[in-house]
């Protein structure tokens, strides 16, 4: 597996998990103090589509690294949950580096 597959995965996980934490902050100022609703759907919309490349980086990624249905699912849904996708990430790249620097040809299911 190319080094690539996982660094692109580890960016836009990064770059996805504070995005929806930006997100959740606007959220709570456009709801709670009844400001900011221009910027929420800018920083909605953002997020949306970086999450849809993300889910096609982690489905790219999963592939090659050979996951179950189950861990795929997971790495792509974790994603939606604050604070979730740093903490995935780094299990994540803890398990795949192995498979980037060894040439092993299967991940741990």
């Amino acid at each position: 597996m190319k080094k690539s597959v996982l660094t692109r995965y580890r960016v836009l996980a990064y770059v996805t998990a504070v995005m929806l934490l930006v997100l959740c902050t606007c959220m709570v100022f456009k709801y709670g103090f009844d400001m900011g609703a221009d910027l929420t759907f800018v920083v909605s919309q953002a997020h949306g589509v970086l999450f849809m490349i993300y889910l096609v980086f982690a489905f790219d990624l999963s592939s090659k690294a050979r996951w179950s249905f189950g861990k795929m699912l997971w790495v792509m849904v974790s994603g939606t949950i604050p604070l979730a996708a740093f903490f995935v990430e780094r299990k994540v790249r803890a398990e795949v580096e192995p498979l980037v620097s060894g040439g092993l040809a299967t991940a741990k299911a």
